[in-house]
């Protein structure tokens, strides 16, 4: 049974998932998956259950000193569809019984997730050998030297190899719980439950066993204007000079100023966002695709399936064979946040 045909819909439960606090927590890898898969509405219906769970039910430390009480023991861990292991942020060995709880979830074709330290877990229980994975990058040099088994990719935010995921540190959580809800249910919904987290649109998804390398965290506002124009006019030809005109000055300082708020240049971002778009508007509308292709900004038909099939190995009509949501009353949604 694939994750998508367990998830919630019209007239089904919403998908379960249950995250694995470790001790000490997180708190902020624990705040994470709480926050945005609530936010997740199919139809004004939650699309997610979330239920927090540890092996010793009770009081559970955390990182900040703190303590948080945690109702439910590793039984929870049955009746999940997605598995999450949430991060201590520090090296710690995993818990014997976590290990084997997460292990019999795998087995029984459970979505198994990790942020941070979590993959420890996940390592443990034998479930990324030969696979590639992800982790906090301070804590990369240890998980490669304990297991050496697995293909560790420390320079990317998360993976999906299969049914297992692994995030790094800390923000990377988001970018990995968003991608779940946009294979789950779709870049529109992931998108607006982006907007109501007011965090940054989700990034570049794919296929099992393809390895998501998404774009960096922003980490500026002087741009943030452009960005959110460029957002509301994707179906126009922008160019360098037209980004750089609307923000007042010069393409150099532009081009400098976005690369250092976002981590790329300003037309690698507006290439990721027209094919974002292009998305959406396959999962959500029966446009023919020379105006998926037009109001997406991509131009021809052939540019769209050049575009598409670079980044996630499947031709538009093959993208929207497998990822149509009109059944599931989402509606296209007009522009990412910037």
């Amino acid at each position: 049974m694939t994750p998508s045909s367990r998830t919630g819909g019209h007239g089904r439960r919403p998908h379960r998932v249950v995250v694995i606090a470790p001790a000490p927590l997180s708190m902020f890898n624990l705040a994470i998956p709480e926050m945005l898969f609530e936010k997740a509405e199919i139809d004004g219906r939650p699309g997610y259950e979330v239920v927090v769970c540890t092996p010793d039910p009770g009081s559970v430390t955390t990182t900040g000193g703190l303590d948080l009480h945690v109702r439910h023991g590793l039984d929870a861990v049955r009746d999940a569809d997605t598995v999450l292991v949430a991060g201590t942020g520090h090296r710690y060995e995993p818990d014997p019984r976590t290990v084997a709880a997460v292990r019999e979830a795998a087995a029984a074709g459970r979505r198994i997730a990790s942020i941070c330290s979590g993959a420890f877990v996940l390592a443990e229980a034998g479930l990324l050998d030969g696979r590639s994975a992800t982790t906090y990058w301070e804590l990369a040099d240890e998980l490669r030297r304990r297991y050496p088994a697995l293909d560790l990719q420390a320079d990317v935010l998360y993976i999906q190899d299969g049914d297992i995921m692994t995030a790094s540190g800390y923000a990377a959580g988001i970018d990995l719980c968003l991608h779940i809800i946009r294979t789950d249910y779709g870049a529109a919904v992931a998108n607006q439950v982006a907007r109501r987290a007011l965090v940054a649109p989700v990034r570049p998804g794919g296929q099992t066993q393809f390895t998501q390398t998404p774009l960096p965290p922003e980490r500026g506002t002087a741009c943030a204007d452009t960005r959110g124009w460029a957002m509301r006019n994707l179906d126009k030809p922008l160019t360098l000079a037209d980004l750089a005109r609307h923000a007042r000055v010069s393409v150099r300082t532009l081009t400098r100023r976005f690369h250092a708020e976002s981590g790329v240049s300003p037309l690698q971002w507006l290439l990721h966002q027209r094919v974002e778009r292009a998305k959406e508007l396959l999962e959500t509308t029966a446009l023919p695709m020379d105006q998926v292709a037009r109001a997406c900004g991509l131009g021809t038909t052939d540019s769209l399936r050049a575009h598409l099939v670079r980044r996630t190995g499947l031709t538009p009509s093959a993208y929207r064979a497998q990822y149509d949501r009109r059944g599931t009353g989402t509606a296209p949604v007009a522009s990412s946040i910037a």
